[in-house]
């Protein structure tokens, strides 16, 4: 089971209390305070792993608390620190603070690490307060609490390339197409229920990685359909393939379908609109022949962006495709170059 969203409880282990001791011993007629200091509570700790690909298993449990330190002995003995708990994400994950809604961290790098809340500091015993003029303090600190807080777990795909259209449009066939991934396939709408995954290999040992995000419809971006949930994951993608139903049993004008999923992208972040888009025509198989390249450049007109004919029936210009999104990776890669250099 995908799931990209989460809300946990967070708490660092308290410290442990320091300790009022005196020294017995035989032979040692002056005793003094020895009571030792308590220990340091654990801290929570989140880490990439790239084991995992989605926040199912955090879900399992709200509060996650460390352990807490040991209290101060005789002796000047230190109470033994709390253990950290370590808590795995997948890549890609937003940490935000649930009050503020501010953003903590962006976990996107595998095997990093960072201290999500803090242990507290164990108390001080009464050797600690030992002076010339006090010889036999009866007092000891208390542990400090640890630091705990709720937040909220986003996670956001990491792929180069986001499939993006109207529900039916033919995403999840043509990721089974370029890819090795099996999504579910079926004629009615939000078959894809989660975003999905595929690794396309091209020659000379080139790969990129695709996410068939389910169907956008109007209203996503204020929570109407699915499309509101997994439209984040469109963020952290480089370029957008734009699938267009151009068939004769299109549930809606393709270049009416473009326009309400490109303002959907708009409403929800303009930065989306910013982004490489390919737009394809799917379903070219069931067009009449004489009349497709006239539908086509007419579409063209109307969205004022080229646009590629398909048919993952037939698998017309399918290789194609690919190595526009190659050409489309690595023109993008370049810009970037450019901008760190310059």
């Amino acid at each position: 089971m995908f799931v990209d969203e989460a809300v946990i409880f967070v708490k660092g282990g308290d410290g442990g209390n320091g300790c009022v001791s005196f020294r017995r011993e035989k032979y040692v007629p002056h005793g003094g305070p020895d009571g030792g200091n308590g220990g340091m509570g654990g801290d929570v700790i989140f880490h990439v792993s790239d084991k995992i690909d989605t926040l199912l298993d955090i879900t399992s449990r709200v509060k996650h608390i460390a352990e807490s330190g040991a209290h101060g002995k005789g002796s000047t003995k230190r109470g033994k620190d709390g253990k950290d708990l370590t808590i795995d994400l997948p890549s890609g994950t937003v940490v935000k603070d649930k009050e503020s809604g501010r953003v903590l961290k962006d976990m996107s790098t595998a095997g990093e690490s960072i201290v999500i809340a803090r242990g507290g500091r164990g108390g001080r015993g009464n050797k600690h307060f030992a002076t010339s003029i006090n010889q036999v303090p009866r007092q000891a600190e208390k542990g400090k609490p640890g630091e705990e807080r709720w937040l909220i777990l986003e996670l956001k795909l990491l792929a180069d390339v986001g499939i993006i259209g109207m529900p039916n449009a033919g995403k999840s066939t043509l990721l089974s197409r370029i890819s090795a991934a099996r999504p579910k396939i079926a004629e009615y709408p939000f078959t894809t229920l989660q975003p999905q995954l595929g690794i396309v290999e091209v020659e000379n040992c080139r790969r990129f990685v695709v996410a068939d995000i389910p169907g956008l419809i109007e209203g996503a971006h204020r929570g109407t359909g699915l499309g509101d949930e997994f439209l984040r994951h469109i963020e952290r993608t480089k370029l957008l393939v734009h699938l267009l139903d151009v068939s004769p049993f299109a549930r809606m004008n393709p270049a009416d379908a473009y326009s309400i999923v490109r303002n959907e992208l708009i409403q929800y972040n303009p930065k989306l609109a910013e982004k490489k888009e390919i737009v394809i025509a799917n379903k070219t198989d069931l067009l009449d022949a004489e009349s497709s390249n006239e539908f086509i450049q007419t579409l063209e007109e109307k969205i004022s962006k080229p646009v590629c004919p398909v048919s993952m029936v037939t698998g017309k210009n399918i290789g194609t495709l690919i190595n526009m999104i190659i050409s489309a990776l690595n023109e993008i890669q370049f810009q970037k170059s450019e901008l760190l250099c310059g």
